[in-house]
């Protein structure tokens, strides 16, 4: 393809739902010169081979990536541990020594004595 095919031609990226209630998936990309061309291509190409709910086509260059100082961000913000229980399993035993030295009602009673 020439220049000027590349210039005529523009990416989409075709992203379809199976349900309702499931996720959107990326599907395939496609070359098209315009929109309403793409969206055609993309129900031609993929409609009639699954059973889908609904499809977008989306052109490429309206994809936003992130670049490396938003990508090295996203490795900041993914610090979650507080949130793993894992960090929390010495209170188990702290519980159990906990209610090992608690007093129960009937060791209270003993100490009163049995004055009768």
């Amino acid at each position: 393809m020439g220049d000027k095919g590349r210039e005529f031609y523009q990416e989409f990226e075709v992203f379809s739902k199976r349900t309702f209630k499931s996720p959107f998936q990326h599907q395939f990309s496609l070359l098209a010169p315009n929109h309403e061309l793409a969206v055609v291509m993309a129900q031609e190409n993929f409609m009639r081979r699954e059973p889908v709910v609904d499809i977008w086509v989306v052109k490429r260059s309206d994809i936003r990536m992130f670049n490396q100082e938003e990508r090295e961000a996203l490795q900041r913000l993914d610090n979650k541990e507080y949130r793993n229980t894992k960090g929390y399993g010495y209170l188990k035993k702290k519980w159990r020594d906990k209610e090992q030295g608690m007093l129960d009602e009937k060791e209270i009673l003993s100490w009163g004595g049995d004055d009768k």
